[in-house]
């Protein structure tokens, strides 16, 4: 039989996470909210947890030595690694385990996007490039090598992330450090201070990072967008913030009687 423990884990980072963990605690919900700890510090007032499980052995131990009865994933759409291993300690200490993503984007018939899976294939399609804006996050050291080679045929690279690339980037690429939400103007600016000619971005959802699309549309920028990984099956998956508060503070009442029973 499913346990009904106390507390909720939340596992966040997102706008959407911070959201829900918030709500949920204001109603009296007991939570626990969990971030990587890489950007900065929610302002939350539930109980936070740092910088991942590894400091507890793992995920798994650390559900099984803490009161938790549920977990929910509102983790950013691309984080596989962690809705993967969740899903699996949630199966191994047998409590429920939920998902939050907000609704990918959807182009329009005036945008010219095209889909890849990895950077393998979409990195062809970079070369002869004169100006990419690179907003998919951190990247990995072979990317950084093909784009120093195209950056010596010409090519120039602006990369945005919100912490400092982990890795050395080559002269070709300039850094900009920034958190969303972005502008229209901001995203305007950008695109026409570099002369962008193409897009790298991940389909995110929402409307924090969805200006950088507008613009591009405005440009005739093509976007080359990353399609969203796929992940093992939930309990319950929610879009929309609402249902899935509903759902919660459903399921903490029912444990509450539960246990009073």
């Amino acid at each position: 039989m499913t346990k009904t423990g106390k507390q909720l884990l939340i596992l966040g980072g997102t706008a959407d996470g911070r959201h829900i963990a918030g709500a949920l605690h204001d109603k009296g919900c007991s939570v626990i909210y969990s971030v990587a700890g890489l950007v900065r510090r929610p302002d939350l007032a539930c109980e936070i947890v740092s910088g991942g499980f590894t400091q507890f052995g793992g995920l798994t131990p650390y559900i099984k030595s803490t009161a938790i009865g549920a977990i929910l994933d509102v983790t950013h759409p691309y984080a596989q690694t962690m809705s993967n291993t969740a899903a699996k300690s949630a199966q191994e200490c047998d409590v429920p385990y939920w998902r939050f993503h907000r609704l990918p984007w959807l182009p329009e018939q005036q945008d010219h996007w095209q889909f890849y899976k990895d950077w393998s294939e979409l990195l062809v399609d970079l070369q002869g490039k004169k100006s990419v804006f690179l907003t998919a996050g951190q990247l990995p050291v072979f990317v950084i090598e093909i784009l120093a080679e195209y950056g010596k045929q010409g090519q120039q690279q602006i990369l945005r992330t919100a912490v400092k690339p982990k890795n050395a980037l080559p002269a070709s690429m300039t850094w900009h450090k920034a958190i969303g939400p972005f502008s229209l103007e901001n995203e305007q600016q950008i695109l026409e201070e570099y002369q962008v000619d193409a897009l790298v971005s991940k389909n995110s959802g929402g409307a924090s990072t969805q200006a950088k699309l507008f613009a591009a549309r405005e440009r005739g920028v093509p976007v080359l967008m990353f399609t969203r990984p796929e992940l093992v099956a939930t309990e319950q998956e929610f879009s929309d913030k609402h249902a899935c508060q509903t759902y919660v503070e459903h399921w903490f009442n029912m444990s509450k009687k539960m246990i009073r029973d």
